[in-house]
């Protein structure tokens, strides 16, 4: 298992190993954010896909988080962890650029475009499980939280001005051929992670088969205090705030009668939250102590889906109460998000980092499609604004998972690991 030291965490922003994948984590970020507009609007404006297809192209994303359970077994056996990663972008990349290529000899079809949201999603769980060990080797655990605020930051970001970059790309370039910008991303992000040097231990001998790994990694996480604790938790906070997630457009924009536009906007505005809340959450553990600012995390993030059931007046008014409850829901999840996943980094046994990342991935963004189910089903038969108080509500109760927990009494990474 990894130590945490005390000594200061070093300053990361001089360690050019740390700022090389820092920036083509930021750069793969943004390119994230303008095929996550681009290829809903290929299926719809290009192939008139029906909204059960377009939910499909989302699911289809979403479902290689369900091999994480095995692909995460079989990361732990592999000794060098940045050619996976490096595997991973380029795979992407080729798979993004298939579409502005059949796009130019006028062959883009609903099959491949379902193929693309597959394997680029089967992509990046191969780069999320192989990055957890290349994360560890290449941070020292003094520096946890401070890394994971920084990459947080840049995600952060990217959610503030990739959409309005986004758009202006695909207006000027029609969505296929803005997918390349996507595409040239993971090519950079795969050249910088091959300039970063690192020290990567070999894995130990094999115990078991494949199977016998992936009930380790499941064994790990549901017994773990810490482990048990924080899945409970993001997994309940998860399905509550995805019932909101599938309603919050549909809400804004037929109950509020709100545009585009000023949807847009309400959401950019509030993203804001997401940055401060990152630059902030290092700072907030600091002095207040790293199970209690995750707490507050895990209450601001879902609380404030609850007073969108109370937006009224005129639409200036109405963006603005939309923009002011993003911004603090964003505060939250950065707060809860960056303290968790320093805490999960801290705790993981060394040899055990792909397979628990696959176990706990596999049941937290797996619930994340049945929530927008039960979203879909409670706002059809009570009503949206209904539905946006038990998603708020509800996901408040995710804290209880923390409070019943040693994390509550846990103030730094210290106290994780002894």
């Amino acid at each position: 298992m990894t130590t945490v030291g005390t000594a200061p965490p070093p300053a990361l922003h001089r360690d050019r190993r740390f700022r090389t994948f820092w920036i083509g984590e930021t750069v793969s970020q943004f390119g994230d954010r303008i095929s996550e507009l681009a290829l809903p609007l290929i299926a719809v404006s290009l192939l008139a896909a029906t909204p059960a297809q377009v939910s499909i192209l989302t699911a289809l994303i979403w479902l290689p988080n369900l091999l994480g359970l095995f692909l995460g077994a079989w990361v732990d056996q592999r000794t060098r962890k940045r050619r996976l990663l490096i595997v991973a972008d380029l795979i992407r990349a080729a798979v993004l650029l298939s579409l502005p290529v059949a796009y130019l000899f006028g062959a883009v079809t609903l099959t491949q475009l379902y193929l693309v949201a597959l394997l680029t999603g089967a992509g990046a769980v191969l780069f999320a499980m192989a990055r957890q060990a290349f994360f560890v080797a290449l941070v020292p655990p003094s520096a946890y939280i401070d890394a994971t605020s920084k990459l947080s930051m840049s995600r952060a970001v990217s959610f503030v001005a990739g959409p309005a970059v986004g758009g202006g790309l695909v207006q000027a370039l029609t969505a296929p051929v803005a997918v390349v910008v996507d595409a040239v991303s993971f090519l950079v992000s795969a050249l910088l992670i091959s300039r970063i040097p690192v020290a990567e231990s070999p894995p130990p001998p094999r115990r078991s088969s494949t199977l016998g790994l992936v009930r380790e990694g499941l064994v790990l996480v549901l017994r773990h205090p810490v482990l048990r604790a924080a899945l409970g938790c993001t997994s309940t906070v998860n399905f509550f705030t995805f019932i909101a997630t599938a309603l919050l457009v549909l809400y804004a924009s037929r109950d509020l009668d709100l545009s585009a536009g000023a949807i847009g906007i309400a959401f950019g505005a509030g993203a804001i939250g997401g940055l401060a809340g990152a630059a902030l959450a290092p700072r907030v553990t600091r002095a207040i102590g790293l199970g209690r600012t995750a707490m507050i995390g895990v209450v601001l993030f879902p609380a404030p889906l609850a007073l969108t059931a109370l937006v009224t007046g005129p639409t200036w008014a109405k963006v603005a109460m939309l923009a002011a409850i993003e911004l603090v829901s964003s505060v939250g999840v950065m707060l809860m998000d960056v303290n968790l996943n320093a805490l999960l980094t801290a705790v993981t046994p060394d040899d055990a980092r792909g397979r628990r990342a696959g176990a706990y991935s596999a049941v937290n963004y797996g619930i994340r499609p049945l929530g927008a189910l039960v979203g879909g089903a409670l706002g059809t038969t009570i009503g949206l604004r209904p539905t946006l108080v038990i998603a708020g509500l509800g996901g408040v109760l995710a804290v209880l998972w923390l409070v019943a927990s040693p994390v509550r009494h846990i103030t730094s990474l210290d106290d994780a690991v002894t």
